[in-house]
């Protein structure tokens, strides 16, 4: 009788454990630590832009006579971005998440304009140095893009499996999770070309 208590003892472990591990016991935390690597990327994206904007103006500046307040406008845009901080912690608060959105897409739409501005002088467009920064502040958005949709999936992902049976039972009991804010992009007026004056 002893034996067959020990033994059914250990064979009771293994369902144990499986069961727990079916509760998002250990599937939760690693897909909230995914998504929060994933807008760690995102923030890389962004400061990789905020670093290439200054030399992006400065070209400008000393290559052309740029309307001075589209470069002013980029410059600021660039400032108010770096000051709003979003942590990992913010994640779940989509109002901090809309004010990083928010001081991002200004940035963007600053970007459009003295983008479009520049079209008007060619021997800008034309000198190397601007044309390789503009290659990389190309490359950058498209970063961005890339970095936004893999957090967006990150938190998809780990919004359903806190919502979901059976990992919701750990995601609540256990770990308390709470759902990550997506990110939407939000830049003012994006469906309307930047207008150029003369």
């Amino acid at each position: 009788m002893t034996m067959s208590y020990r033994s059914a003892r250990w064979m009771i472990l293994p369902v144990a454990a499986l069961s727990l591990s079916a509760c998002g016991i250990n599937s939760v935390p690693t897909k909230e630590e995914a998504a929060k690597a994933k807008w760690a990327n995102v923030e890389a994206a962004y400061q990789r832009r905020a670093d290439l904007i200054p030399n992006l103006v400065e070209t400008a500046k000393g290559a052309s006579k740029i309307e001075q307040s589209t470069l002013e406008g980029v410059i600021q845009a660039r400032a108010s971005a770096t000051q709003v901080k979003l942590s990992t912690d913010d994640l779940g608060d989509p109002a901090k998440v809309q004010a990083f959105q928010q001081a991002q897409g200004n940035v963007s739409g600053t970007l459009g304009r003295l983008l479009a501005t520049v079209e008007a002088y060619p021997d800008l467009k034309s000198q190397a140095r601007f044309a390789d920064l503009m290659t990389q502040l190309e490359g950058t958005e498209n970063r961005i893009n890339v970095t936004v949709q893999d957090y967006n999936a990150a938190v998809q992902d780990y919004n359903t499996t806190i919502r979901t049976f059976p990992d919701i039972i750990g995601a609540k009991i256990v770990h308390g999770a709470q759902p990550m804010t997506p990110y939407k992009a939000i830049t003012p007026n994006a469906n309307v070309a930047p207008t150029v004056k003369f």
